[in-house]
C-alpha cells in the first residue's frame, strides 16, 4: 500500500507527525511525505524533532501571499507529486488551505484521501476563517474520516456520512504530546522558569488566529495590561511572526513589567513552557486539546470553538475577546482555589495517545 502523507503548518506536521513515523515501521507500506511549507520556519523545527525527513518539499511560503496565490500554488505544485507517486491513499489533517486543495487535488486524481481529525465544526463558515470551510471541502471529498472524538463523529453523520467510513481514533496530538514531554526540557524554558516565575505565576499566552486581527487583537492586549497590573503573575507571550500579530502586541506590550514577550518557540520548548502554566490563554486549537493533557485551566480567545467537548468537559471556558470579560475569568481562576481545581482536575476528553495506531489499522483494513 503506497501512503503519502501533506502537511503544511507546524500544527499539521505535530499531528501529523506520529503517524508518519509508525507508517514508516509498518510492514507493507511504503510511505512518503510532502510539505507544502505553508509555514517555513515553524514546520522545520517539528519535521526535526520528529526527525522526519520529506520525500517532497514544495517550499510555498512567500511574504504576504493571498489565500488564492497559496492555493494556486499548493494545486500547481503538488500535482505533479501525485502523478509521480501514485499513491493508494492521501492523507491529510485538519483544516488549513493545504488541507482543502490535497482534498481536491486527491479527488481531481481519483485517489483516496484520509482525513486526519475529521468532524470538527463551529458550523459558522466566518469562524474560523478559513479553517471553517476548508476543513468541511475535505469531510466532502474524504473517503475515510479519522473522528478524533464521538462529538466529531456525531458531526459527520448529520452531514451524511456514512457511518462505515468513520472512525473515531483520538486525537493524535495526545500521541505528539507524550513523545514530546518525556524529552528533556530545554535550557532556555530552565532558564526563564529560575528567573521570572520563582515567586510569580505563569499566564502563557499564545493568539494569532486571523479572525481575531484587529480591533480583538487590541482588546485581548489591554486585557493582559489589566491582568499584568497584579503583581503575582508573570504573562508569557510567544508572539506570532505574522505582521497583523506582531504590531499591536509590540505596540500595546512591549516594556509593561510582568510581560514577556517572546519569538515564536519550537514545539518542544513550548509543550515544556506549558508544564509550568498556571493558566493558559489561547485562540490555538491545538492547545486546546493539549493543555488539559497538563490540567492546566485554559481560557479560549474566542467566540465559537470546534472543540466543544473539552468545554463541556470543563478544561476549558470560551471567553471570546472582550477585554473586561477576559479580566474577570482570568481573575476568578486566580483568586478562587474551587474554581481553579475544578478546571484542573476535570478528564481529558481527547484520546489515550494511541491514535496513530487506530488510523493505521484503519488503513490496512480498508
Amino acid at each position: 500500500m503506497k501512503i503519502l502523507s501533506v502537511f503544511g503548518t507546524r500544527p499539521e506536521a505535530v499531528k501529523m507527525a506520529p503517524i508518519v513515523r509508525l507508517l514508516a515501521q509498518t510492514a507493507g507500506v511504503e510511505s512518503r511525505v510532502c510539505v507544502t511549507a505553508q509555514h517555513r520556519q515553524m514546520l522545520d523545527q517539528v519535521l526535526s524533532l520528529f526527525e522526519i525527513k520529506p520525500n517532497y518539499d514544495l517550499d510555498l511560503m512567500r511574504d504576504d501571499q493571498s489565500l488564492a496565490q497559496l492555493s494556486a500554488a499548493i494545486f500547481t505544485n503538488l500535482d505533479p507529486v501525485f502523478a509521480d507517486f501514485k499513491p493508494d491513499w492521501v492523507l491529510a489533517q485538519g483544516d488549513t488551505t493545504t488541507v482543502a486543495i490535497t482534498s481536491l487535488l486527491a479527488y481531481y486524481h481519483r485517489i483516496k484521501f484520509g482525513h486526519v481529525e475529521a468532524g470538527l465544526r463551529t458550523h459558522d463558515k466566518w469562524q474560523p476563517f478559513p479553517e471553517e470551510i476548508n476543513r468541511r471541502i475535505a469531510g466532502v471529498t474524504a473517503d475515510m474520516h479519522f473522528a478524533p472524538t464521538e462529538w466529531s463523529k456525531q458531526n459527520l453523520l448529520r452531514e451524511g456520512i456514512d457511518e462505515s467510513i468513520i472512525k473515531v481514533t483520538g486525537n493524535t496530538v495526545i500521541d505528539a504530546l507524550q513523545y514530546v514531554s518525556k524529552q528533556s526540557e530545554p535550557q532556555e524554558i530552565t532558564q526563564l522558569a529560575t528567573t521570572k516565575l520563582k515567586t510569580n505565576k505563569l499566564i502563557l499566552v499564545t493568539a494569532h488566529r486571523r479572525e481575531n486581527f484587529g480591533k480583538s487583537m487590541e482588546d485581548i492586549c489591554h486585557a493582559l495590561t489589566e491582568l499584568a497590573k497584579r503583581g503575582d503573575v508573570e504573562i508569557v507571550y510567544p508572539v506570532h511572526l505574522n505582521p497583523n500579530v506582531q504590531e499591536p502586541v509590540n505596540r500595546l506590550l512591549k516594556g509593561i513589567d510582568h510581560i514577556t514577550l517572546l519569538p515564536p518557540l519550537d514545539y518542544l520548548p513550548l509543550v515544556h513552557l506549558m508544564k509550568h502554566a498556571a493558566l493558559i490563554l489561547t485562540d490555538s486549537g491545538g492547545i486546546q486539546e493539549e493543555a488539559p493533557a497538563f490540567g492546566i485551566p485554559t481560557l479560549v480567545l474566542r467566540d465559537v470553538t470546534e472543540r466543544p467537548e473539552g468545554v463541556e468537559a470543563g478544561t476549558l471556558k470560551l471567553v471570546g475577546t472582550e477585554t473586561s470579560y477576559i479580566v474577570q475569568e482570568a481573575k476568578r481562576l486566580l483568586d478562587d482555589e474551587s474554581a481553579y481545581t475544578e478546571m484542573a482536575k476535570a478528564s481529558n476528553p481527547y484520546g489515550d495517545g494511541h491514535a496513530a495506531e487506530k488510523i493505521i489499522q484503519s488503513l490496512l483494513n480498508s
